[in-house]
């Protein structure tokens, strides 16, 4: 996506900052092992806009926890409010896999398992870099 888009959007950038100053516990513990490319190579943004939609007067968008662009992968860190909102959820990640990016979702629990946490991570990140490459051979 074109961060063209981003700079007429401020008030969606100021929000995105704000959640970057306030993560969770469990947000800041994986972004250590996001960040720097540490994992498999591959940089993640946190906290970052997605959009889906735009039209003249109207802006769909997503902040994702985490993002991978080269990826198109975006790692969620759902707190209990998603047992809530399970069907909001689900329609985002619908609109989100038509525009060919992949949503995984972490519980707030699996992450005191780290090391079972980076593996799943890391097999996720294998399966989406073929899924990607072979996309882009497709005519």
């Amino acid at each position: 996506m074109s961060h063209i888009h981003y700079k007429k959007y401020d008030d969606i950038i100021l929000y995105a900052k704000n959640l970057r100053k306030n993560p969770t516990p469990s947000e800041k513990r994986l972004w250590e092992v996001l960040r720097r490319k540490s994992l498999s190579g591959f940089k993640f943004l946190r906290q970052h806009p997605v959009f889906y939609r735009i039209d003249k007067d109207w802006v769909e968008y997503y902040i994702a926890d985490f993002y991978c662009s080269k990826l198109k992968l975006i790692i969620e860190v759902d707190g209990n409010i998603h047992d809530l909102q399970k069907e909001k959820d689900c329609e985002k990640d619908a609109k989100l896999r038509c525009k060919g990016i992949r949503v995984i979702r972490l519980k707030n629990e699996s992450l005191t398992d780290m090391n079972s946490t980076i593996d799943l991570i890391s097999q996720i990140i294998t399966e989406r870099k073929t899924e990607v490459d072979s996309d882009q051979y497709r005519l």
